[in-house]
């Protein structure tokens, strides 16, 4: 039902990552200034790390956002894996070379000393832990010659990672932490979300009650937090069609909160 009150909310919780979705919340933007003041550092490497779901993401494509209006930046949100391949599309969009021999170290390390920019390119990895630890060896050396300036994330594992505890622990000079959001940060991020879209009507229904629950459902996981609102906003709106008498606008219901934490395996029905 594409007129329902309840359509633009649910569509802007889809699990999609876009810089101009960035919502500040004290601590997120604490933390993406700390970013910002890093990256202006003569660093040789940045770690991004948290648990999924912590807006790591979100964070580094707003930072290729910001960072690209100025100076060269790019990004790589999904892996490439392979290390020719990897050094190769390094070599082409930073530097705009295009090797048609086997590129290795030693090679692309040359064609970087051959290219001068007044500041210091930045590559950011997403999912850094996907990359093998040969090549992040490769781009350890790389950061160590200041050819290119790394930031990278990084899944913060209960064991903690390896790549964060062992392989880069002399190599980075700065890391940054996300958190789980806490209930008055994921309300207040819900809310302003709803109020940018000027979905006032939907923002007023979350109260303190309501959210308490859809946190401890989520565990303030941004990632699982929009997953839950798009299938509760789905559901409001098969009610609002099917069974508009049901539908309460004042706030919303625990028992549809629950209905939609069961739908998208929060909790096992």
């Amino acid at each position: 039902m594409e007129n329902s009150l309840f359509s633009k909310p649910r569509d802007l919780f889809l699990d999609v990552v876009n810089p101009k979705d960035y919502v500040q919340i004290d601590s997120v933007s604490h933390m993406y200034q700390s970013l910002k003041n890093s990256v202006q550092k003569p660093l040789k490497m940045i770690l991004l790390f948290g648990k999924p779901g912590t807006g790591k993401s979100m964070l580094l494509h707003k930072l290729h956002h910001d960072l690209s209006k100025h100076q060269k930046v790019l990004m790589f949100d999904i892996p490439i894996v392979d290390e020719d391949d990897f050094l190769r599309v390094l070599a082409q969009r930073i530097f705009g070379h295009s090797p048609r021999e086997v590129m290795t170290l030693t090679r692309f390390l040359e064609i970087a000393e051959a290219v001068s920019y007044s500041d210091v390119p930045i590559v950011l990895l997403d999912e850094a832990q996907l990359y093998s630890a040969s090549l992040m060896e490769k781009i350890r050396l790389i950061s160590d010659a200041r050819a290119i300036k790394f930031v990278i994330t990084l899944h913060k594992t209960d064991k903690e990672d390896v790549i964060a505890k062992e392989h880069f622990q002399t190599r980075i000079w700065e890391s940054i932490e996300l958190q789980n959001a806490t209930s008055e940060e994921l309300k207040v991020y819900i809310q302003k979300k709803l109020l940018k879209a000027n979905c006032f009507d939907v923002a007023n229904m979350f109260n303190d009650k309501n959210m308490n629950l859809i946190t401890s459902l989520t565990k303030g996981n941004y990632r699982e937090t929009n997953k839950l609102l798009f299938a509760l906003f789905s559901l409001y709106c098969w009610y609002e069609e099917n069974h508009p008498t049901l539908v309460k606008y004042n706030t919303l219901k625990p028992k549809w909160i629950e209905m939609a934490a069961i739908h998208t395996g929060l909790i096992r029905a």
